[in-house]
């Protein structure tokens, strides 16, 4: 009898555990205060039981699909209007409600600590935060995660954008939407997936990287990891952990204490600099540093494809409208490859979007041009390394279509690389987006090298881009207690080579639409640079105070 009771039990369990495992699930990319995206076939899934019939209706509009073997199923909802709040039902053989949906323009965030930066962290926080108050902006901000397989969910949940959830959200991201959310009247949604400290390949398929010769080495370095996974944990367990260990413990005993009154003073310079409303210093400076713990095996972010996996494969193929992207300081190092690595990385986003939604083809896809950081070089760059390589790389992009730069040379701090003015960064994306997605007629950015002729000792530059016309700003403080900079009568930053391929600081000025450089040290010019350097000091504008992008006229380079 016992043992009749027992059975009973477990098959009453194991019913129940069948039925949960039939229930319709939503991803968490579909939820409640969600934005859909207006105007683009609408993909809604999910899963349920196999051979499960599942309808959906949004707003009075349905559609239908049938689970496959493996518990998946979708269904493409046609092109909806701006509006709302909605309401959507997800039926089988359960119903799940979703509320307070909104349709209007949602837009990817993503890349490195400079897309991760919050709000929180912006320098106008105290003024912008309390103002924040717009229930029909909505914020996914995605939860960090690696993975070595393309990932079906993710964690995370949509929000109201308010005084108290705009802290924790990317800045960029929200001064973005909020000027679109301004000027388009329209709801906005934004999926923030961004990790600090990352490079481009971490955001790219295996795929896409297996079938570009240039970047077969980092699909290689993705397969020395995700194939030998037991051996290296192994090795972390048994050789770095304790080796690890062995410094902290060194470092403990030598520098901790060193530390520890560095970080103190630190602190209360921090707290005399707000007493005093002067802008306070970001870090601290420390002679020792503690050893950096080595990464788990397995969550290293580092690693080829695994932000991918884990950060954008869960949310397609959600409609959007485009992305957003701040990134590039990781792969300063190698700013050749960056030149294929990038476009592939865009190239490789579009593609696993329009698999599921040919709507989303050639999508907006806008970014932020490195910023000026580090110490300023007193003399001219002679080689094409670095921040000045990676730049170009960065603007060698918009031969893609639909790409856009947002060029911010003149926001940097030269002791932070994370520049605290994010508002100007994301006005310079909106603009972007303004005029070509949504097809304002303004002025959405700076001068831009078109052409260099040669006549005697001086080289006449050409720009598109000059709106208004060229003009020498400079660009109004925004960083806390530092005054506005005069303006400037001359040109700066601008160098000059003969073809001995020696760059010297040249003197430039402006006649009509053209910039005139010449130097007393070339009689008989090749090439013009502007803005190259990590930290130069730009003043060339056009007359909507919109920075030049930094370029070069030589292809000459540096690379063995």
């Amino acid at each position: 009898m016992c043992k009749s009771i027992r059975l009973a039990v477990v098959a009453v369990a194991a019913m129940l555990g069948h039925s949960v495992l039939a229930d319709i699930k939503l991803p968490a990319i579909i939820s409640d205060n969600m934005c859909l995206q207006a105007g683009k076939t609408l993909p809604i899934w999910g899963t349920a039981d196999a051979g499960e019939q599942v309808t959906v209706n949004l707003n009075g509009v349905t559609a239908g699909a049938t689970a496959g073997a493996d518990g998946k199923w979708m269904v493409k909802l046609p092109a909806q209007q701006v509006g709302g709040p909605f309401a959507m039902s997800v039926t089988g053989k359960n119903v799940v409600n979703v509320k307070n949906i909104v349709i209007g323009q949602v837009w990817v965030a993503s890349g490195q600590s400079n897309m991760e930066f919050t709000v929180a962290g912006a320098h106008n926080q105290a003024t912008e935060a309390p103002q924040a108050n717009y229930p029909k902006i909505r914020i996914f901000n995605l939860q960090k995660k690696t993975s070595f397989k393309p990932m079906s969910d993710c964690v995370g949940k949509w929000e109201e954008c308010s005084p108290t959830t705009v802290n924790g959200t990317s800045a960029v991201g929200y001064f973005f939407v909020r000027d679109l959310h301004k000027e388009l009247n329209q709801p906005m949604g934004l999926i923030h997936t961004s990790w600090g400290g990352t490079p481009a390949e971490a955001w790219t398929t295996i795929g896409q990287m297996e079938t570009v010769p240039e970047l077969k080495p980092l699909a290689d370095k993705y397969h020395a990891t995700a194939d030998h996974l037991a051996e290296i944990k192994e090795k972390y367990e048994k050789v770095q952990m304790p080796a690890y260990e062995k410094a902290m413990k060194d470092w403990t005993e030598k520098y901790k204490s060193d530390f520890d009154a560095e970080t103190k003073a630190f602190n209360e310079e921090v707290k005399a600099a707000k007493a005093a409303g002067k802008q306070a210093p970001r870090q601290a400076t420390h002679k020792h540093q503690p050893p950096r713990k080595p990464n788990l095996p397995g969550n290293d972010p580092n690693v080829p494809s695994v932000l991918y996996n884990g950060m954008i494969a869960p949310v397609v193929p959600f409609g959007i409208q485009g992305a957003i992207w701040y990134q590039g300081e990781s792969n300063a190092g190698n700013p050749w490859l960056y030149r294929t690595l990038f476009p592939a990385m865009i190239t490789d986003w579009r593609k696993q979007w329009t698999a599921a939604n040919p709507d989303e083809k050639d999508f907006p896809f806008y970014f932020v041009q490195l910023a000026n950081f580090m110490a300023q070089q007193p003399d001219p760059v002679q080689d094409d390394f670095g921040w000045p390589g990676l730049r170009e790389a960065q603007h060698r992009t918009l031969s893609l279509p639909n790409t856009g730069e947002a060029v911010i040379i003149d926001v940097g701090q030269s002791n932070d690389i994370h520049p605290r003015d994010k508002m100007d960064v994301g006005h310079r994306l909106a603009l972007y987006a303004l005029k070509v997605t949504y097809n304002k007629d303004i002025v959405y950015c700076g001068p831009t090298y078109k052409s260099i002729k040669v006549e005697g000792n001086k080289a006449i530059l050409s720009f598109d881009n000059i709106g208004g016309g060229l003009a020498i700003l400079a660009h109004p403080s925004t960083q806390p207690g530092v005054p506005e900079a005069a303006p400037d009568k001359e040109l700066r930053s601008f160098s000059i080579a003969g073809e001995d391929k020696v760059f010297h600081w040249a003197t430039a000025k402006i006649e009509g639409n053209t910039v005139i450089v010449h130097s007393e040290k070339v009689a008989k010019p090749v090439a013009v640079r502007y803005g190259w350097a990590n930290n130069p000091d730009c003043n060339l504008y056009n007359k909507e105070g919109l920075p030049a992008s930094p370029f070069r006229t030589d292809d000459w380079t540096s690379k063995k």
